[in-house]
């Protein structure tokens, strides 16, 4: 079985869909209290290692985790990156120091893995002009990896939502010459909201107060403001009423034949609201946890507002695995050539 090791493991949307895929996970760093009880919880024999990591990646990693230098097949996760110090245009390591990124490039450095996933934002193409992920991208190459790189929409990958994320994937050179990396093509069927909702189990969530309740029942399933009572509409928005583009996140209602949008962090924000498709509600935690696909068996711990939080920041699972399916599959190409070359 192909070993990983995640960093910033949050819920373990990532974690799963790596382990569903066939790896065995070695350890996973998360640094919220919450959310390593949820692997905890879920995940009895996971090594969960609940610290920051700014405290592990200065540590000898190898005696750490008990594995040798270029021996680890998989390190993931996806760091959230601040803009990088660009003075002087060093485009290496330093420019990283003193964010999370620096940490995610420490572990690879130091433990060489074959290959590596590092999944985030789609804007992080466009973050400080570019130049975050131009610096990310040559750090890559400095610690000894090719590059490929493509940004995945979930809805593509068996998951009821509309949410893009940046995978960028890195063979370790040694190998780059001799295997490649495909990403997973999409599927044929693309799931919508009917085909998770109208048998989930209950789950946990903060309901609107009495009167936006009210407005969104007058709300139908599809629509938002424009679709009510001009007057309503003005009253609930307020200063957003004159703001220009189309506004279509307040009171926007969900249909059941669409796919939700992007999951968010809060079930309740103006200019992204997402009501329930058939009630006057917000989407409970579960609801949100199966447009992430994760198991219904899949406990999230801490109060309702950490676990939406946890459900919002995590990787969908069936993404994740379509993606770690694919490395799978260069790591056993990498495992043929080399058993191979031995036999000569």
């Amino acid at each position: 079985m192909f070993t990983t090791i995640e960093l910033f493991a949050g819920a373990g949307g990532l974690a799963l869909g790596v382990e569903n895929a066939g790896f065995e996970t070695l350890g996973l760093i998360e640094l919220d209290k919450d959310a390593a009880d949820t692997l905890k919880q879920n995940r009895p024999g996971w090594n969960v290692i609940q610290d920051d990591i700014a405290n592990i990646s200065c540590l000898n990693l190898e005696e750490y985790f008990h594995i040798k230098k270029g021996e680890l097949d998989l390190l993931s996760g996806g760091a959230p990156c601040q803009a990088f110090s660009y003075a002087g245009k060093r485009l290496g390591l330093e420019d990283a120091r003193g964010t999370l990124f620096y940490h995610y490039a420490l572990f690879l450095q130091k433990l060489q893995p074959k290959m590596f996933l590092f999944e985030n934002v789609r804007g992080l193409l466009t973050h400080d002009h570019g130049n975050t992920y131009k610096t990310i991208l040559h750090i890559f190459k400095q610690a000894g990896y090719t590059i490929d790189k493509d940004i995945l929409n979930a809805w593509d990958y068996g998951a009821p939502q509309k949410r893009e994320r940046l995978i960028t994937v890195g063979i370790r050179n040694d190998w780059a010459d001799k295997i490649k990396y495909s990403f997973p093509k999409p599927h044929k069927y693309k799931p919508v909201l009917r085909d998770v909702l109208l048998d989930c189990p209950d789950g946990p969530y903060i309901p609107y107060g009495e009167k936006k309740r009210k407005i969104f029942e007058l709300v139908p399933p599809g629509g938002y403001w424009r679709d009510i009572d001009p007057d309503i509409a003005k009253e609930y928005m307020k200063s957003c009423w004159e703001m220009g583009g189309g506004r279509t996140g307040i009171l926007r209602r969900m249909s059941l034949d669409e796919p939700s949008l992007t999951v968010l962090t809060s079930p309740s924000q103006k200019q992204t609201e997402r009501c329930h498709p058939l009630e006057a509600r917000p989407f409970t935690v579960r609801e949100n946890a199966r447009c992430q696909m994760f198991p219904d068996d899949w406990e999230f711990c801490g109060n309702v507002s950490s676990q939406y939080k946890q459900v919002g920041n995590a990787v969908p699972v069936s993404l994740a695995y379509d993606i770690a399916v694919e490395i799978r599959n260069s790591l056993e190409m990498m495992a043929e050539k080399k058993k191979f070359k031995e036999a000569m």
